[in-house]
């Protein structure tokens, strides 16, 4: 990249660092965010709904042994800077230069998706790293097919599977290189089915552990096709994604397809532009929602900047103002996806346009990261003034049951601010991490308000509700609620009631 490129990169990358940072201080965690954290606390080489690597990276970042959104978003910082980097990367090897690489970046920046998949600590944001990880080695291999780009290609694809399975569909749009005789010729001369062998072996451990386990991850899609999957929209996936991206982007999109297919001078692209089709038309017959076709399009991007490079802004250099402007006016979607500023101030200012009326809630704040801050914190006040008035032998092996995964990791991350002991749970990958042994005569319990105290008195002799939690953001009725229960004298020990289970790990 030549200087003037790389300065622009660093200006996108400070830019797009300082408005994480900013969403950081103004946000708590997610759900799903507080389950990936827990799982550096239970390092292994598979888990229930997700591959290995994020468990490696939360038990990286759970040595500092702190409760800050920062430390646990150290990780999603660096995979969004190096998005950037490579994204840019992959448009100066398609024949870029400056004027490309800031529509590039510029598109990223403006995009709600983005920022919001780049701020939480979850797969998602990794798995578009890899994809463009892998994209870029892509792009280079059919630019000039030699042995060490297979490599690093066969190593990011083989990183990409471990740490979400969606890689998959990256992948299956491979095959399509053997039709073009120059790569097919390189991919023999290389002998590929080393590398083949190279991926199968970086996939084996978590590959047996789905075996082993009964392949709790088929068993998680089955349920999200159940649920939700099968319940989509064409039309609406297709209206949520050009919304997550920001209608503005389309400028860019709509080139890159055309230019992708239409060009005759970039016959040289067309296996890159097939393994897209092609990646695109399986992920699409699978029903995904919006954000699975991120990564594609970070794919596409690059294309539709380099066409707005090369066919116009080359010979009509004026039209880059007017372009530019008009992307900046995306800019005002950011707050839409990325909370950078208060909860307050949200609500003043941009909640009127996604309020959410339920019955019985005062908001209806559509993401719980903007909220949930204030939510944690009232929660575990609440648990302390329970556990507290519990009598020392109660308290002396007393263990807290949060139904949902994210009340129970809240409470594993949250106990030593609160002196709360350890919560375990058996939904989703806390099921394998459930305690063995004997219940203690005494279990804090918590719910949302879905949940009835028929639920838990299944499993004791004596449940008890005690408090109520009205939770006024949430934009669920089944979460307006949370109850706490004092569950007494169990019917079971923990290896019955985590067979009893077995079957509703993912309800």
């Amino acid at each position: 990249m030549t200087k003037q490129i790389k300065i622009v990169v660093f200006f996108f990358c400070l830019i797009k660092l300082t408005l994480h940072l900013f969403a950081d201080y103004h946000t708590g965690f997610q759900g799903d965010e507080l389950l990936h954290i827990e799982a550096g606390n239970h390092l292994g080489i598979g888990y229930m709904e997700f591959p290995p690597l994020i468990g490696l990276l939360a038990f990286i970042q759970n040595i500092f042994h702190s409760n800050s959104v920062f430390v646990h978003h150290i990780f999603v910082h660096i995979a969004s800077i190096l998005i950037l980097i490579y994204t840019a990367k992959t448009t100066v090897e398609l024949g870029g230069k400056t004027k490309a690489v800031f529509l590039v970046l510029l598109s990223i920046l403006i995009a709600p998706g983005f920022g919001r998949s780049h701020q939480l600590f979850q797969p998602v944001v990794f798995s578009q790293l890899f994809w463009v990880l892998s994209f870029y080695q892509l792009t280079k291999y059919v630019k000039f097919p030699n042995a060490k780009t297979l490599w690093y290609l066969t190593i990011t694809i083989g990183l990409g599977f471990l740490t979400k399975y969606d890689i998959l569909f990256f992948i299956i749009g491979l095959p399509i290189l053997f039709f073009f005789k120059k790569i097919r010729q390189a991919l023999i001369e290389q002998n590929f089915w080393r590398n083949i062998l190279l991926f199968i072996l970086i996939i084996t451990p978590n590959i047996i552990w789905q075996i082993l386990n009964d392949f709790p991850f088929i068993q998680m899609m089955n349920r999200l096709y159940e649920t939700q999957l099968n319940k989509l929209i064409a039309l609406d996936v297709i209206w949520k994604l050009i919304l997550s991206i920001n209608p503005i982007s389309l400028l860019i999109i709509i080139p890159a397809i055309v230019y992708l297919f239409s060009s005759r001078e970039n016959k040289r692209y067309l296996p890159i532009a097939l393994t897209i089709l092609i990646s695109t038309l399986v992920l699409a017959y699978s029903q995904g929602k919006q954000y699975y076709f991120f990564p594609i399009i970070l794919t596409l991007l690059p294309f539709g900047a380099v066409f707005w490079e090369t066919k116009i802004l080359n010979k009509i250099k004026w039209i880059i103002y007017p372009l530019s402007f008009l992307l900046l006016l995306g800019l005002a979607l950011i707050p839409f996806g990325l909370p950078i500023y208060s909860l307050e101030n949200y609500i003043k200012y941009d909640y009127p346009y996604e309020k959410i009326e339920i019955e019985g809630g005062k908001y209806g704040i559509r993401y719980e990261d903007r909220y949930s801050k204030e939510k944690w914190k009232k929660t575990m006040i609440e648990l302390k003034s329970v556990f507290d008035s519990l009598s020392k032998s109660e308290q002396e092996n007393c263990l807290i049951w949060g139904k949902h995964y994210s009340q129970a990791g809240a409470v594993n991350l949250f106990k030593a601010e609160y002196n709360l002991p350890n919560a375990f749970s058996y939904h989703g990958s806390f099921y394998i991490w459930a305690p063995n042994g004997e219940i203690p005569e005494t279990v804090i319990a918590f719910s949302h308000g879905d949940t009835r105290i028929s639920f838990f008195s299944t499993y004791f002799e004596n449940v008890e509700p005690i408090k109520r939690i009205y939770n006024p953001y949430s934009d669920e009725v089944d979460e307006l609620w949370q109850t706490i229960y004092i569950c007494k004298n169990p019917k079971q020990n923990f290896t019955a009631l985590k067979k009893s289970f077995k079957n509703r790990i993912f309800e």
